[in-house]
């Protein structure tokens, strides 16, 4: 925390000193800059589960500007949010697994579900009739991965070369068998996917749309070996 507030206060007087060096007859309104500034300061402090007292902001900015001591230390305040954000993380988890759970239940009565174990599900959007996609295969798919509330957070833009091997435990599960031209909707439960860990809420149940263009690929078409995360909101 320390350190983002550091370069964001370095950051925005880089660009202070930029407008400082422009042509005089660029005027630049010290109102508008430091409202703006307000702004910023608001964003960058913004702590989910948590919302700062605005008054009590406004008042330390006032005391520190009068050379009065603050109530906590750099180290203290660091340990707060830390602890905030802790909490807030664990009751995000605890709160995604059961709604997983509650999805995964309710969704086995789906049409068209079909239940690989108690932690995978996937429906059959199109059948394909080519060759079957093996655990040791490189297959090449499209793919666009989402979470329960619709965020997309990956997509392949143009088809993918994607070692089994390489994936999370769900996904492979969900790919083995695929036949080529064969579409699925592949529904992860977190303990198959990311878990508590990666740059995704914890404990996020996946949902994969994956098609199959080729069920093995040579190994001069692969394009990556990983999922890569590019949260969106669709």
């Amino acid at each position: 925390m320390k350190k983002k507030l550091h370069f964001f206060i370095f950051a925005f007087l880089l660009t202070a000193c930029s407008l400082h060096g422009r042509e005089e007859s660029e005027e630049i309104n010290p109102d508008k800059l430091s409202e703006t500034l307000g702004h910023l300061l608001v964003r960058h402090l913004a702590q989910p589960g948590f919302e700062f007292n605005l008054d009590k902001v406004i008042q330390g900015i006032q005391e520190e500007r009068a050379g009065k001591p603050s109530p906590m230390n750099e180290e203290e305040y660091e340990q707060a949010l830390y602890s905030i954000q802790e909490r807030v993380f664990l009751r995000t988890a605890e709160n995604n697994l059961s709604l997983a759970n509650s999805f995964l239940e309710k969704n086995a009565q789906g049409e068209g579900i079909q239940l690989m174990d108690d932690k995978v599900q996937f429906k059959v959007d199109q059948v394909g009739l080519g060759k079957e996609v093996s655990a040791d295969s490189v297959p090449l798919i499209h793919y666009k991965g989402s979470l329960l509330d619709g965020t997309v957070f990956a997509t392949s833009n143009e088809p993918l070369a994607l070692p089994i091997k390489q994936t999370i435990p769900g996904f492979a599960k969900g790919l083995v068998g695929m036949k080529e031209g064969e579409k699925r909707t592949i529904y992860i439960h977190p303990e198959l996917a990311y878990g508590v860990s990666g740059h995704l809420p914890p404990n996020s149940l996946l949902i994969f749309e994956v098609e199959v263009i080729k069920a093995d690929s040579p190994e001069e078409d692969l394009s990556m070996g990983e999922i890569d995360l590019d949260i969106e909101k669709s």
